[in-house]
């Protein structure tokens, strides 16, 4: 990433959760992958219609399985190692839509097909860089639209409110790391997401700074300090992922990572929630939601459940 920011090349890059399996391609290469993106600035696919009446079912994992990682993560925030987890798990799911179709059926800001592997149609933009200046975009905080006065709860939640400020100030101290003049541009704002069987509300807020002039240069040194996202791991970020990496019973992979295209100037990159996998025969949905002092047990089993959709 250094070595093309240098020469201002445009790439896409995919980058997983662990940090270890980057991929990095220049347009030439695009064609060695079947891949498929249409970001909020860029794309290279076409729109195209697929005639088809959804089928989609989800298998949560029980109420019982939850609360054992739950009952752990509890623990270890009353012990003072973490005040804030974002705890995710595998949902089976059944359609009659691959994952081809699931891209092109999506309506959402970022989507991304990858080599018939997993599909993301994300709403949540990580970072973006345009004339030198850094904005990102932590989104925490969800309900369904459908209860009433949802956006007054969500917004005067103390639980929700406790979560956003949490990552709003991490990822203001993570900018801090690498630009001048950070600030918070804009708090807690609503975004309303559409899905297949309800309509969810979600708080975002935006954060600010102003890169160095040789920014391009350091673009993978800047990835490394800010990954990952602190809005899908937690706070204290270190010690939060050590104990994700023990609770959690599943692989993330490239779920929770950040993908996004660079084209020579300015970047635009995405954290990839929303997510579907196949695995072998079938395909399981990834998804979870931030765990704090004050959260109940059946309010974060349904949040996860919720948020195992196709936004159409």
């Amino acid at each position: 990433m250094n070595e093309l920011g240098k020469k201002h090349e445009p790439f896409i890059f995919i980058i997983d959760f662990d940090f270890k399996h980057a991929i990095i391609l220049t347009k030439d290469l695009f064609d060695s992958h079947e891949i498929k993106f249409s970001f909020d600035q860029f794309s290279n696919s076409e729109p195209k219609i697929v005639k088809k009446n959804i089928l989609f079912q989800k298998s949560p994992i029980s109420l019982f399985e939850y609360q054992t990682a739950f009952d752990k993560v509890k623990k270890e925030i009353n012990q003072g190692n973490t005040y804030l987890l974002n705890l995710t798990f595998e949902t089976n799911i059944e359609s009659n839509l691959n994952l081809k179709d699931i891209f092109y059926i999506s309506k959402a800001k970022y989507k991304l097909f990858f080599d018939d592997k997993f599909v993301v149609f994300s709403p949540e933009t990580f970072i973006k860089i345009k004339s030198g200046q850094i904005s990102s975009y932590p989104m925490k905080g969800t309900i369904d639209a459908g209860i009433e006065n949802a956006e007054n709860q969500i917004l005067n939640s103390k639980k929700e409110s406790a979560e956003h400020n949490t990552i709003v100030d991490l990822i203001r101290n993570d900018l801090n790391m690498l630009a001048d003049d950070v600030r918070v541009a804009k708090y807690k704002y609503i975004d309303k997401i559409k899905t297949n069987y309800k309509t969810l509300l979600q708080v975002s807020s935006e954060i600010t700074g102003k890169l160095p002039n040789n920014f391009n240069e350091h673009l993978g040194n800047l990835f490394e300090k800010l990954l990952p996202a602190g809005s899908i791991s937690g706070a204290p970020k270190k010690k939060t992922i050590e104990i994700i990496n023990v609770t959690e019973t599943h692989k993330r992979n490239y779920y929770t990572g950040v993908a996004g295209y660079f084209d020579g100037k300015d970047l635009d990159s995405f954290v990839m929630i929303r997510y579907i996998e196949k695995q072998g025969n079938k395909m399981v949905f990834k998804s979870g939601g931030g765990i704090t002092s004050m959260s109940k047990l059946k309010t974060e089993y349904q949040e996860m459940i919720d948020k195992v959709y196709i936004p159409v």
